[in-house]
């Protein structure tokens, strides 16, 4: 196949999120694996609280179009959820919503998430890691159609997992958030190489 593409991404908008300095090392490591990776930052992509009634009334966000675009072209995608009492966070959820919305039959709604190659991680300050949120994150886009392998990594102790370079300090848990990338990225190739093209995406116009 041609270069997988992957999009990397935090459900946090903090600066100084955890999970965004997750992402970024699993961005690294897919880059290493031979993948053309898209880091996002979903402050970039300010939309507002998904309401039907505003959709009526204004339709989708311009910026919730382009993201949808940019995930649509996309043979994977790296995720770190925050975990939110147990759940994921309404950052992402609302994210979900929004790149499902303004298409006329199920299958072009689903286009983002249908049949992408997602890895799973979360980081937490809490002992857990994150994994209860995770299991919530897992069915949602398991139900919308992605491919979520699974492996996952979750950090606990999180404020204290990482180096003042954004490493984790932990040198077996580094090869954890490494070895999933690569399997996202080797997955990705193997279902193109069985189908026969070049992404395992279905491009849908939007």
């Amino acid at each position: 196949m041609s270069q997988p593409k992957f999009a990397a991404f935090a459900g946090s908008a903090r600066k100084d999120s955890v999970n965004k300095k997750l992402i970024r090392l699993a961005a690294a490591a897919a880059e290493k694996a031979g993948a053309a990776v898209t880091l996002i930052d979903l402050r970039d992509y300010p939309m507002p609280l998904y309401d039907g009634d505003w959709e009526a009334k204004e339709g989708v966000p311009e910026i919730a179009q382009k993201l949808r675009r940019l995930l649509i072209e996309q043979d994977g995608l790296l995720i770190a959820s925050p975990e939110y009492n147990s759940s994921l966070s309404p950052l992402l959820k609302n994210t979900i919503d929004w790149v499902t919305r303004g298409s006329k039959t199920l299958q072009e709604a689903l286009a983002p998430f249908q049949d992408k190659v997602v890895g799973l991680y979360s980081a937490s300050p809490g002992g857990l890691g994150g994994m209860r949120g995770l299991v919530h994150v897992r069915s949602i886009l398991s139900s919308i159609g992605a491919f979520v392998l699974p492996d996952q990594v979750a950090v606990s102790s999180a404020f204290e997992a990482f180096d003042e370079a954004g490493k984790l300090k932990d040198a077996a848990l580094s090869q954890r958030v490494e070895a999933l990338a690569q399997k996202a990225v080797r997955t990705a190739e193997g279902i193109s190489n069985l189908y026969g093209v070049a992404g395992s995406s279905a491009k849908v116009s939007v």
